[in-house]
């Protein structure tokens, strides 16, 4: 997951791209297959948009675990977090309640699944369409 995210950002022209991997390994070989920085510990709060692409909130030992500091998630110009279920993780929860824009898994499985449905139909869900179908998935 952390491979696609790193590659839709490059891909959409975003060029200061940070990846937060604690693997020596697999963090440094991402970010310079996308010309990003790695860094193993957090770095300074206060980036556009913060992505959880770990297991952190889904359900287990880590369920109610943040993937990100509350400073973090305060100074996040939007907050992203990819886990699908539950879809109102501990981090989506924390961004609500501190006021930052989010982009939850749900609104993720929409999207990918609105994709699917245009390709497969050649028609296109409006928006609307895929805010309801995120919203259902939610439930």
């Amino acid at each position: 997951m952390a491979k696609a995210v790193v590659a839709a950002f490059h891909g959409a022209g975003f060029t200061d791209i940070t990846v937060v991997a604690r693997n020596a390994e697999a963090g440094p070989a991402l970010a310079a297959m996308y010309d990003a920085r790695w860094v193993a510990d957090d770095p300074e709060p206060g980036a556009r948009i913060i992505v959880n692409v770990t297991p952190l909130g889904m359900h287990g030992a880590d369920a109610e675990t943040l993937a990100f500091s509350p400073a973090h998630i305060a100074a996040a110009g939007t907050v992203f977090d990819v886990v699908a279920f539950p879809a109102e993780t501990p981090l989506i929860r924390a961004a609500r309640a501190a006021g930052r824009p989010v982009i939850s898994g749900a609104e993720v499985i929409a999207l990918q699944a609105a994709g699917q449905f245009a390709r497969y139909t050649g028609v296109t869900p409006t928006a609307e369409q895929v805010q309801r179908a995120s919203a259902h998935s939610r439930v």
